[in-house]
C-alpha cells in the first residue's frame, strides 16, 4: 500500500512551517501538518502572558528569506511575531496543508511498506513517506508536584495557558520561577497586583536590554532597501554569536572576556537594586552561560517596590489560603502563577511515541544510549525521520539559526536521494557516532565543563548530565555542514 502523504510534519510554529515551506520547494508538496493546538505559531500562539516579547533583537528572530520591515521595537512584543507566523503561512500557502486541534500520539515506521503509520488521537492513523517532527524545544509545561496544589482556593495561573483578560488589580499574588518568562512577566504583574511575592529558587544572569521603538522612518528604509535591514541582522547576528561561541561554548579560552560579561550583569544588579540582601539573592553563584540569561531593564527595579518581595525559601506545601515554606511561615495570596518552566527532556525528546526500525523506540533509544542525534537532526534505526528539535542541533541563540541550517540539511539530504533515484534514507551508525564523539570533545572547552554550574538547574542538562541540547560550533559552521555533509552518512534505498 502507498502512503497517503509524502510527509508529516508534527507541529505548526516556526520550525514546522520552514519545514513545510522546504518540502514545497523540494516538490514534495502533499504533505500535512498536525498541531495540537487551535492555530499556527507555537510558542507564539499558546503564551500571552502580560509582558510577552522575543529575547533576541526582531531582527534576527525571523526567516532570512522572509524579513519583516514593520517591527515596532527592536525586541517586538508576542502578538507582533504571532502576526509574523500567520502572515508566513499565508504568503508561503501552508496553512492550507494544517490540520488544527489535531494531536498525535505516536508513529510506527512499517518496515514493509517503507512508510510511517502516524497514530492520532481518536483513533485516527495516516501514513506518509517522511516524518517529520517539529513540536519545539519548549512545548511542554511543567508543573512541579507541590503537595496541597489542588487544595488552593485561589487563582492558578500557568504563563503558558493565561487566561485573557484576568485582572490582577488589588490581588496578593505569587510567582513561582524566575527564568526568562519570569522576567518579562514581574513587572507587569507589580503594576497591578496589591501585594506581590516572587518564589525564586534560582537566580538568573539579566544584562541590559538595549530596546527603542523602531521609527516608521527606520521601517520604510527597511522596505525600500532591504540591504539596509540584513545589515542589521547581521550586525545582531553577530553579536548573538559572540556571546555564545565566545563566551559559552569557548570558555576554557576566554575566561577573560567572560568574566567581564558577568561584570557587566552585576554591574547592572548592583545599580538597580537598592537593597543589599536582596541584590545578593539575585546575583547567580553559577558561571555566566550555564544556563539561559536574558535581557531586561525593568525586572530588577522592580524588587525596589514596597509592595513586592523576593523570597528564597523553599516552598513546603501549598494550602487553601496560600504557600507553605519549609521554616514555617505561609504566605497569604489569592492567585498564584506558575513561571515553572517547561520539562524538556522528559516529555519532550521526543514530545510523541516514536518507533523505527527494527521496533526500536526512540525515547527508550536516547535515555539507554546516550542523547544523539546526526546533525542535529537524523537518527539510526529511524529511517526517512527527521527530527527538528534534537539533541545537539541549536544553533546560536535564535531558533532561526537552527530552522533554517535544517532546511538546507533537507535540501542536500533529499536532492541526493532524487539523484539515485530512491526514496528511502537512513544515517549510518558509523556517522552518527563519529558526530556524537565530535561535538562532546567540542563541548569539553565549554562553560557546562569547564566552569561552574552545579547550582544552575540548567534545561542545556539533560538527565545524564550532559550539556546535550546547544550545537557546539559557530552557527557559519552548522550552516557549512549543512550543504557540505558527506552525502555517503546516509544508506539509501530498501534498508534491512
Amino acid at each position: 500500500m502507498a502512503p497517503r502523504y509524502d510527509a508529516v510534519v508534527v507541529g505548526a510554529g516556526f520550525g514546522g512551517m520552514g519545514a513545510a515551506i522546504q518540502l514545497d520547494r523540494l516538490g514534495l508538496s502533499n504533505y500535512l501538518v498536525l498541531e495540537r493546538e487551535d492555530d499556527l505559531g507555537g510558542t507564539w500562539h499558546v503564551n500571552r502572558y502580560p509582558g510577552l516579547a522575543v529575547d533576541i533583537a526582531s531582527v534576527t528572530y525571523s526567516y532570512s528569506f522572509e524579513p519583516n520591515p514593520h517591527w515596532s521595537r527592536l525586541f517586538a512584543p508576542g502578538a507582533e511575531l504571532k502576526a509574523y507566523a500567520e502572515h508566513v503561512a499565508d504568503k508561503y500557502d501552508v496553512r492550507r496543508r494544517m490540520r488544527f486541534g489535531t494531536t498525535v500520539e505516536g508513529a510506527r515506521w512499517d518496515d514493509d511498506g517503507e512508510y510511517w503509520i502516524v497514530s492520532i488521537a481518536g483513533g485516527g492513523v495516516v501514513t506518509s513517506r517522511y516524518l517529520l517532527t517539529a513540536t519545539g524545544f519548549l512545548s511542554q509545561p511543567y508543573t512541579p508536584p507541590f503537595p496541597g496544589i489542588d487544595s488552593f482556593a485561589g487563582d492558578i495561573l500557568h504563563t503558558t495557558a493565561w487566561q485573557d483578560g484576568f485582572d490582577l488589580a488589588d490581588r496578593r499574588v505569587a510567582v513561582i520561577g524566575t527564568g526568562a518568562t519570569a522576567v518579562q512577566l514581574i513587572p507587569e504583574v507589580a503594576r497591578k497586583a496589591r501585594a506581590l511575592t516572587v518564589f525564586q529558587r534560582t537566580p538568573i544572569w539579566v544584562v541590559p536590554k538595549i530596546d527603542a521603538a523602531i521609527p516608521e522612518s527606520v521601517q520604510r528604509l527597511f522596505e525600500l532597501v532591504p540591504a539596509t535591514q540584513q545589515a542589521a541582522r547581521l550586525v545582531n547576528t553577530g553579536l548573538l554569536e559572540a556571546l555564545m561561541v565566545v563566551g559559552v561554548l569557548h570558555f576554557k579560552q576566554v575566561k577573560m572576556l567572560h568574566a567581564g560579561v558577568s561584570m557587566l550583569a552585576k554591574a547592572h544588579l548592583w545599580a538597580s537594586v537598592r537593597d543589599r540582601r536582596t541584590r545578593e539573592q539575585l546575583t547567580p553563584d553559577y558561571d555566566f552561560g550555564c544556563k539561559r540569561p536574558t535581557f531586561s531593564n525593568r525586572y530588577f527595579a522592580t524588587f525596589n517596590q514596597r509592595h513586592v518581595r523576593l523570597e528564597t525559601e523553599r516552598i513546603d506545601h501549598v494550602v487553601p489560603e496560600g504557600i507553605v515554606t519549609a521554616d514555617g511561615r505561609t504566605i497569604a495570596i489569592d492567585t498564584l502563577i506558575l513561571a515553572t518552566g517547561f520539562d524538556l527532556w522528559d516529555a519532550n525528546f521526543p514530545a510523541i511515541e516514536i518507533i523505527g526500525r527494527d521496533g526500536v523506540n526512540l525515547g527508550k533509544f536516547w535515555r539507554d544510549n546516550r542523547f544523539q542525534a546526526y546533525e542535529g537532526i537524523t537518527v539510526p534505526k529511524f529511517p526517512n525521520f527527521l527530527s527538528l528539535n534534537s539533541p545537539y542541533s541549536y544553533s546560536g541563540l535564535s531558533y532561526f539559526t537552527t530552522i533554517e541550517a535544517q532546511m538546507k540539511h533537507m535540501g542536500r539530504l533529499f536532492g541526493e536521494l532524487r539523484r539515485r533515484g530512491e526514496t528511502t534514507f537512513e544515517v549510518t551508525e558509523q556517522a552518527n557516532a563519529a558526530f556524537l564523539d565530535r561535538v562532546t570533545a567540542k563541548l569539553g572547552s565549554s562553560v557546562f565543563y569547564d566552569g561552574d554550574c552545579a547550582t544552575a538547574h540548567s534545561y542545556y542538562f539533560n538527565p545524564h548530565g550532559e550539556a546535550a541540547l546547544l550545537r557546539p560550533t559557530s552557527t557559519i559552521n552548522a550552516h557549512r555542514e549543512a550543504v557540505a555533509f558527506s552525502l555517503d552518512d546516509y544508506a539509501y534505498g530498501k534498508i534491512a
